[in-house]
């Protein structure tokens, strides 16, 4: 072979790597893996979606006098990615598994020198059964979270704090008609306080495993809802909530849209990949406020 030429394509390739790298996007990657994909906000089924904020109403300025709610707005924080993930164990701490993707996209742009300020905020609705399932939300920052803002308190605070503090809010966009009675078209619910949430703090990210199976009623709800889910669609919002002045009006860390969703398309983690993540003992932190009152969910 003659040396010119292959001094040629070894320096086409290297250029071509180069390419790569500078184009790499590990949000971009992220958003679309994994067995759930980014689907149509309107027509996608078996996959996810970012509804716009403007779909749910949160605590405006004058909630605390008027008791007046708002459409809520950007999200503070970009959609990243969703699993949907199956187990023969309950799946804690879901960052911290050696094979997570968002984490393996993460540190490859690390080591382009890419997302070293990023921040991850990740929901893990554990789902108790013969198989244990986790529906799991990703969002991100490139961009430091402003100190003394509530986000930052709530990343940053003790877990009593976060259970007084934590909010879901739903809506059902399309479903039959029993869901819709148990659940309302509209609900917001403060998590902390009505199920065992365990969070885990990492370098950047933190993680929130919300254990359904510790609430009976919420798991009679969640398993009405597994009965007809292919023909489900739900939005979720998460909130921190605001019980200040200086707190409203209340902003969307980020919310998703689970369309028609089939069960068997869940990714399966090895149940030693998850007992090796409990043994490590990464930051965790679990707490239940063992409170009824009326406004738990509401």
């Amino acid at each position: 072979m003659c040396p010119t030429k292959q001094k040629h394509r070894t320096k086409i390739s290297s250029t071509n790597e180069e390419q790569d790298h500078n184009n790499y996007d590990w949000r971009e990657e992220t958003i679309n893996g994994g067995s759930l994909p980014l689907v149509d906000l309107n027509t996608g089924s078996n996959g996810w979606a970012s509804p716009p904020g403007n779909l749910f109403s949160l605590r405006s300025k004058q909630y605390l006098t008027k008791k007046i709610k708002a459409p809520a707005g950007e999200y503070l924080l970009k959609p990243t990615a969703v699993d949907w993930l199956k187990s023969s164990t309950r799946l804690d701490n879901v960052l911290a598994l050696s094979d997570n993707r968002v984490s393996q996209s993460l540190k490859k742009a690390h080591s382009l020198k890419k997302a070293l300020k990023t921040f991850i905020f990740a929901v893990n609705l554990q789902i108790p059964g013969k198989d244990q399932h986790s529906a799991v939300f990703y969002f991100s920052t490139d961009e430091p979270i402003q100190p003394g803002s509530l986000l930052y308190r709530f990343i940053n605070g003790d877990d009593q704090f976060r259970n007084q503090r934590f909010k879901l809010v739903n809506r059902i966009v399309k479903g039959p008609w029993i869901l819709k009675a148990a659940v309302g078209n509209y609900a917001a619910c403060l998590l902390g306080k009505a199920l065992t949430c365990r969070y885990f703090r990492g370098e950047n990210y933190l993680e929130i495993d919300v254990d359904i199976g510790t609430s009976a009623i919420a798991s009679a709800i969640l398993h009405l809802a597994l009965g007809h889910v292919r023909s489900v669609t739900i939005d979720m919002g998460f909130v921190v909530e605001g019980q200040e002045d200086e707190e409203l009006p209340e902003k969307l860390i980020g919310a998703v849209r689970i369309c028609q969703m089939e069960m068997e398309s869940a990714t399966v983690v090895k149940a030693e990949d998850a007992a090796a993540v409990g043994r490590s003992g990464c930051g965790g932190g679990s707490s239940k406020v063992n409170n009824h009152e009326e406004d738990s969910c509401r």
